[in-house]
């Protein structure tokens, strides 16, 4: 008999991974990550969501790209989005706001990787709930359900505009666990199959 995901359908676009305690000693550590895209034929594209970077800042960004106003008129948070790729960055945005190079992951979120929604943001305008990923994660098709249902390296959880776009990056992993009852107290690093 084949194994599903979790109760979940095959398609985990629009969810949450949140990083068992198995991988703590990786990069991965307490992640959530948004799942951007996903399917068993393709694989998978994630931003972790709640790893925010110093440097470089957003101001810093802005130069670097040439965006005005600089300081924007508008702040989001700038995270490292994941291991893979860090000379590209992509904007994950509430689904009012669309433009050159935008990909609706599902009705609640898009995903940018055009200058054009970071110029709007500059200017005050643009999605009204916004974050900025460098980097992103990904995976080869039938790894990432490896990674669940074998190595059960990942908790599926569902995605939430406050656990995604909210600012206190530093909750995000707790939340992410509450959503599917999860006491991170109790989790342990020996997860595994009964």
């Amino acid at each position: 008999m084949k194994k599903t995901l979790a109760g979940q359908n095959d398609n985990l676009t629009g969810m949450l991974l949140v990083a068992a305690p198995q991988l703590a000693e990786t990069v991965f550590a307490q992640s959530v990550i948004y799942l951007c895209a996903h399917s068993p034929e393709d694989g998978a594209m994630g931003l972790i969501i709640n790893r925010r970077l110093a440097q470089p800042g957003l101001d810093d960004l802005f130069a670097q790209l040439g965006i005005e106003p600089n300081p924007p008129e508008r702040r989001i948070a700038v995270c490292m989005g994941g291991p893979v790729d860090h000379s590209h960055g992509f904007v994950l945005h509430s689904t009012d706001w669309n433009g050159e190079g935008s990909l609706g992951v599902n009705d609640q979120a898009t995903l940018t990787a055009s200058l054009d929604v970071l110029r709007e943001l500059a200017a005050g305008q643009g999605p009204k709930r916004a974050l900025m990923a460098i980097g992103h994660a990904s995976w080869a098709p039938g790894q990432l359900e490896e990674e669940i249902l074998r190595d059960s390296s990942w908790l599926v959880a569902p995605a939430s505009d406050e656990i995604v776009f909210g600012m206190d990056h530093s909750k995000k992993w707790g939340k992410a666990l509450a959503a599917i009852n999860i006491d991170p107290l109790l989790l342990s690093s020996a997860m595994g199959e009964a």
